[in-house]
């Protein structure tokens, strides 16, 4: 049992909450408008490994994640910061691996059988109602991944400022969102796959 962690930041909550703000927007911006740009390059290796790779790092930070649950539970609060730590490091590096990806992939659309970038009848009829599950996780993992990261980090900020009972709080609200963000990246890479072009 571990006493609770000396903050790491100096409260500034008004500097916080801009420098949060405007890194938050600038990521789903980068984001948005990256995931719409395909460069038209070949760049020697299977541009899917990245897509793996991100499989894999969701994985790992839904894990951490878990663990870090339990090590907050079991009040070893240094270990419970420092896993967390390390989601948001793999954080970051996941994001930088998703615009790599898309970047030098492009988009796959689910049930295009013949990798030919339309979804023809025959191609939707072959995939019926799966083609709806795919898109419910999908749409609601894209939601959250969109509107998660401002959560995390100021659930993180006052984790390093020491203010418990509101990173509690916060804590309440973003585990459970990051962790179905988390778990649900692997499971669209599963469903999609197979329609890499």
């Amino acid at each position: 049992m571990d006493q609770l962690p000396q903050p790491s930041l100096r409260k500034n909550d008004k500097q916080a909450t801009l420098l949060i703000i405007v890194f938050s927007f600038v990521v789903f911006a980068a984001v948005s408008f990256l995931t719409q740009v395909k460069f038209n390059i070949q760049p020697g290796f299977n541009v899917h490994i990245f897509a793996l790779a991100n499989a894999i790092i969701n994985s790992v930070i839904a894990v951490l994640l878990l663990c870090a649950l339990i090590a907050v539970k079991s009040k070893r609060y240094i270990l419970h910061k420092r896993i967390m730590l390390t989601a948001l490091i793999l954080s970051v590096v996941f994001l930088i691996s998703y615009i790599a990806h898309h970047l030098l992939a492009g988009e796959a659309i689910y049930g295009d059988i013949n990798h030919d970038g339309k979804l023809s009848d025959a191609e939707k009829l072959a995939v019926s109602g799966t083609r709806t599950i795919y898109l419910i996780i999908l749409l609601s993992h894209i939601f959250l991944a969109a509107i998660i990261l401002p959560f995390i980090l100021f659930t993180a900020y006052r984790a390093l400022i020491a203010e418990y009972p509101k990173h509690i709080k916060l804590a309440r609200i973003t585990w459970p969102l990051w962790f179905y963000v988390a778990v649900t990246g692997p499971v669209v890479y599963w469903i999609i796959h197979p329609y890499y072009r």
